[in-house]
């Protein structure tokens, strides 16, 4: 390792083990809260999904002791194949948070692993959320070392920094020595993976179990002292110099200065993140303007490298396929105005009223165009022409908006499957976690 990046992998270690929880704010414990509200309500909505019978099918066969609870399922596994199952389970909507820093989706690798471990071992509320935020802020600090260059070069970050991420929270909530958690880092490190030409298949949400999975195996494995690279991140042939990046001083001195959970964006359309910003601008033109759809003759999304190789599928096929692609989340906007997880069927996608729209619809790679803004153009048919910018990820709002919202969703998506009343109770448990003396009791409420 060349320059000055020696020693990056130690000093998280060091920020892992010797964070003390007194001096992490109480406003970095209410994101955290929402967060998790966020991410029990997408987990509950994607248990049905069919990769998660699969999963628990794989988990029956492979066998293993009942340790931990599979969310709305009345069921428990092994701490592992929980993690696995929870964390895919979370992510097959598409519907959970993002975080800029670390370029995808850290909640659905860092929660799993941590509530399955938290269920095992009888940890608090406040040692899980701690874990969680610390975990968290080592991810999106590697991330912002890893830079761009790392998801531009075809690496799934919600995977690949997702390992690390679960990894750093599993070794806290352990309460591991530096000389573990470095190993921990190493032994997550090792395993980091995750490829971007699988999106729209059953392996993108795979990802995130299966990082969260890994992080955990990760955890205790160095716990009972299984040794890795002590500089996996910086060291040669390490983790930067194989999947892209280089430790940013400057990002390292804010270490503990900063905490990114208050930048997590929570989601409110059920699709890639990179078909906000497009959708949001075509819906403010069309509501803006009170334009018609019969009127529209063309519609055309200027959109970056980045969006167009999450979500530039033009010719979605399924329901699933149909989150990653722009086209069809604009199409779907204008035309039925609902953009949660019942617009993305086999049959909503393949509707030929979305489709005629989708053929007015010309999505083009634009160089001037950052990350996830987005620029749309409406043509009329009598000539005239509308434009509208957005930029979701400037759009992120202030902690009492978030629980709003959040609590919106919660409730939009638990009710179907616990009710009202259970949903309502789970609710309120999560608001005062903090105060939990042991997550088993969290883990009872989500059977």
């Amino acid at each position: 390792m060349s320059g000055n990046g020696a020693g990056f992998t130690a000093k998280l270690a060091s920020f892992i083990v010797n964070t003390d929880e007194q001096n992490i704010p109480p406003w970095v414990y209410e994101h955290a809260k929402v967060a998790f509200m966020d991410w029990l309500a997408v987990t509950f909505a994607g248990k049905d999904d069919p990769l998660v019978k699969m999963l628990i099918d794989y988990a029956d066969m492979v066998g293993g002791k009942k340790q931990a609870t599979i969310i709305g399922y009345h069921m428990k596994k092994d701490v592992s194949s929980a993690a696995l199952i929870n964390g895919s389970a979370s992510h097959t909507l598409d519907y959970d948070d993002t975080l800029v820093s670390f370029f995808g989706h850290p909640s659905v690798t860092i929660f799993p692993s941590l509530l399955a471990l938290s269920e095992l071992r009888g940890k608090s509320g406040k040692d899980f959320l701690t874990a969680y935020i610390i975990g968290l802020q080592v991810g999106s600090t590697i991330g912002a070392c890893a830079s761009l260059d790392h998801y531009m070069g075809g690496w799934h970050a919600t995977s690949t920094l997702g390992h690390l991420a679960s990894a750093a929270a599993c070794a806290r909530l352990l309460g591991l020595s530096g000389k573990q958690a470095t190993y921990a880092l190493g032994i997550g490190g090792t395993q980091s993976s995750g490829l971007k030409r699988v999106f729209g298949t059953m392996c993108k949400p795979f990802h995130a179990g299966r990082a969260s999975q890994s992080g955990l195996l990760a955890a205790l494995l160095a716990e009972q002292g299984f040794t890795s690279a002590e500089d996996i991140l910086e060291g040669p042939q390490g983790f930067f110099e194989a999947l892209k990046g280089k430790v940013n001083e400057d990002v390292v001195t804010m270490l503990g200065l900063g905490w990114d959970v208050q930048n997590l964006q929570q989601k409110y359309h059920a699709s890639c993140h990179a078909t906000h910003s497009p959708l949001e601008a075509a819906l403010a033109i069309i509501k803006g303007e009170n334009i018609e759809l019969d009127a529209i003759k063309s519609i055309t999304v200027h959109a970056s490298t980045l969006s167009l190789q999450a979500a530039g599928k033009n010719e979605p096929a399924s329901g699933l396929e149909g989150k990653f692609s722009i086209s069809y989340c604009v199409a779907n906007a204008l035309l039925r105005g609902v953009t949660g997880m019942q617009a993305f069927t086999d049959e909503k996608v393949n509707d030929p009223a979305v489709r005629a729209i989708m053929k007015k619809i010309k999505v083009i790679n634009d160089p001037k165009i950052m990350a996830l803004e987005s620029i749309v153009e409406v043509e009329v048919n009598n000539g005239k022409s509308f434009q509208a910018f957005s930029d979701i990820l400037q759009q992120t709002p202030p902690l009492e908006v978030k629980k709003e919202r959040v609590a919106s969703k919660f409730l939009d998506l638990c009710e179907p499957v616990l009710g009202k009343k259970k949903s309502l109770a789970l609710k309120k448990k999560i608001e005062s976690m903090d105060t939990l003396q042991n997550m088993k009791d969290m883990a009872k409420s989500l059977l």
